[in-house]
Parts: structure tokens; C-alpha cells; sequence
């Protein structure tokens, strides 16, 4: 009879996400690995044999959430309109951000000096705005963008996209603005802005 696998897939995610939150809350420094099994409810073994120790655990943290962020965006499938696709993909950065918070500051927000990602690693995370790249790319060869360095159009959308995330994650919205409300056509209005004429 087979030994039962007790340190799963499911509790790996357990661990990250709970990992994810204390980060997000707390930062680094917060992270006890002792702490993060009680939390869990595993063993401190279970811990270590799936991530090896806290800098394993950070770097799993960092692919976690490059991976659902990357998922996330493959969702926004490729139209007959790029520029619209764009706009799209803003609003899906936005929905995961919103989502998953603490996934998305391991990712984006300031670190402490506990954990640098791997060139790898950012390498990862770089690679996400591949799709914006791509759709611009499209655009340009229908006619719909200005002509240039493409990953320069798709920075400056991925740009006012994190932004406004960013400010809203943060709590930060200036009194009387509500970034919901504005957030499309802020898209919109940077997307017009590198059309053709």
C-alpha cells in the first residue's frame, strides 16, 4: 500500500497564500516559518521540505504570483482590435491586483532587503508584459498605433495601469476621486494618445 503524500500541492498553496498574506501585512521580517506551520496547521518539517527554508519560501511566494498573474492575462484573448485588447489587459491587471494583493505587492511593491528576486525570477516578471507587447505589435500592423519601439507604448500603458492600481491598493486616492470610476478611461485616454493620426 502506498504511503499517503501528506506535503501536497494544496498544502503548498495553503502555505504561500498564508505566507502572502503576512508578507503583505507585515513584511519579511514577520515571516517565521515556526509560525506560518501553526498558522497552517502542518508541521515545521512540512515547511522546510517543500520550500527548504525562508528564502526558498519567498522565492516560491514570487513564482506564485508571476504564474496566476500570467494566467490572469492569458485570459484576455486576441481580437481583430488591438488597441481595444490593450485596454483590456489594463483592466485585467487591474482585476488580479484587486484580487490577490498580497500576491500582487510580493510582486510589484517595495521588498525589503530579505528577499531580491533572482535575475531569473525577474526575468518572470518581466516576461508578463509580453502580452501588451504583443497586442501593440498587432496594432501597429493594422494601423491603429504610432510606429516605434513597441515595449515604449506598452510601458507607458502598463505604467498608468499600475499607477492607478497602486494607488488604490494603497489607499491613497485623493479625496473625491474614485479610481474605479476613472480607471477605463484613464486607459483609454493613454491608448489615444499613441494612436496614429
Amino acid at each position: 500500500m502506498a504511503r499517503l503524500k501528506t506535503h501536497d500541492e494544496a498544502l503548498r498553496l495553503r502555505l504561500i497564500n498564508r505566507a502572502a498574506a503576512t508578507v503583505f501585512d507585515r513584511g519579511t521580517a514577520a515571516l517565521s516559518l515556526r509560525r506560518l506551520a501553526a498558522d497552517v496547521k502542518t508541521s515545521t518539517t512540512a515547511v522546510y521540505s517543500l520550500f527548504g527554508n525562508k528564502a526558498g519560501l519567498l522565492d516560491s511566494l514570487y513564482r506564485e504570483a508571476a504564474r496566476l498573474f500570467v494566467a490572469r492575462l492569458a485570459t484576455v484573448n486576441s481580437t481583430d482590435d488591438p488597441a481595444a485588447d490593450v485596454i483590456r489587459l489594463g483592466e485585467a491587471y487591474r482585476e488580479y491586483a484587486l484580487a490577490n494583493p498580497h500576491l500582487y505587492a510580493i510582486m510589484f511593491a517595495d521588498r525589503t532587503v530579505e528577499y531580491e528576486p533572482t535575475p531569473e525570477r525577474k526575468s518572470e516578471v518581466g516576461d508578463t508584459i509580453a502580452p501588451l507587447v504583443d497586442a501593440v505589435v498587432r496594432g501597429q500592423a493594422a494601423g491603429q498605433f504610432k510606429s516605434g519601439q513597441p515595449e515604449v507604448i506598452a510601458l507607458s500603458c502598463w505604467g498608468a495601469a499600475h499607477g492607478l492600481v497602486s494607488l488604490e491598493l494603497s489607499g491613497n486616492e485623493p479625496p473625491g476621486l474614485d479610481i474605479a470610476d476613472c480607471y477605463e478611461a484613464t486607459l483609454r485616454a493613454v491608448v489615444t494618445g499613441w494612436r496614429r493620426d
